[in-house]
């Protein structure tokens, strides 16, 4: 059965405490943490050895999962030195992903700059094969995220199937594609038998110009049940993570975003 995580971005000012808490109170089985930004829990790529330990032991404790490291490493870009940066980073986070127990790594393809699609496709290839066999000798696998430029599936499966390697596969963020208009039931056949991890937030494009506007579960634009069911039918029994993205210290409460998409994901999950 699909289980539930949340990812840190949610609730940046909760220490492990309080959101081992939530965990246990809105039936979460996961915790997505989103490194490189702030988190009070302080799950961070320099996080010391021994917190590391400390962590994954007190998360055993509590039966719950670190299902996966949720990195902003962009393997499209097309300056040398910077994308370098981004292979060195990656390499971090499989060490974190391994020493907590986390089978994943979220990685994005980011911008394409300039040059026809099929050598931005190889450009960002050949990245990714750069680090594939540090995350083979760690347990590890990289994800590669319907987003920013890379929300088309077909564009996605393009890089997969040139790196053409287990330890490379797929996060589907369901909003995303939704966005290129894609129907659930396109994305999934091009992608569903590549994905790994999902990621769930919906929206409705009521912002200026049409710009699209965070909104409770099941309110918006964006279908999170189709997608699961297919997902469900087809034998996926992953996570799907809550992305919802709240600054540091401003005026947000992630209690009721917890329990609404607790509540509105188990519905669907139960219904596929």
């Amino acid at each position: 059965m699909i289980k539930l995580a949340f990812m840190t971005s949610v609730c940046p000012d909760w220490d492990l405490d309080r959101i081992l808490e939530a965990m246990n109170r809105y039936g979460y089985d996961g915790l997505e943490p989103r490194v490189g930004w702030s988190n009070r829990a302080g799950i961070q790529l320099d996080m010391p050895a021994e917190q590391r330990k400390a962590l994954r032991e007190r998360f055993q404790k509590h039966a719950k999962q670190i299902p996966c490291i949720a990195t902003g490493c962009r393997f499209a870009v097309p300056d040398d030195s910077e994308r370098s940066g981004h292979v060195a980073e990656a390499r971090a986070a499989i060490d974190l992903a391994a020493d907590l127990g986390a089978s994943f790594v979220r990685t994005f393809g980011g911008e394409y700059g300039g040059g026809e699609l099929h050598g931005i496709v190889e450009r960002t290839a050949e990245a990714y094969r750069e680090v594939l066999d540090y995350a083979r000798a760690r347990g590890v696998v990289l994800l590669i995220e319907t987003h920013d430029a890379w929300c088309d599936s077909a564009h996605v499966r393009a890089v997969v199937e040139r790196v053409n390697d287990p330890h490379l596969a797929v996060l589907w963020d369901l909003m995303h594609p939704a966005r290129m208009f894609e129907r659930p039931e396109e994305t999934m056949g091009v992608l569903g038998p590549f994905t790994r991890h999902l990621h769930a937030h919906d929206g409705e494009f009521t912002g200026e110009n049409g710009r699209l506007v965070t909104v409770p579960l099941g309110e918006g634009s964006i279908d999170h049940a189709t997608p699961l069911r297919l997902l469900a039918e087809s034998g996926y029994d992953g996570f799907v993570s809550v992305e919802v993205i709240h600054k540091p210290g401003s005026d947000h409460d992630p209690d009721p975003v917890l329990r609404q998409y607790a509540e509105s994901l188990k519905t669907m999950v139960r219904g596929s």
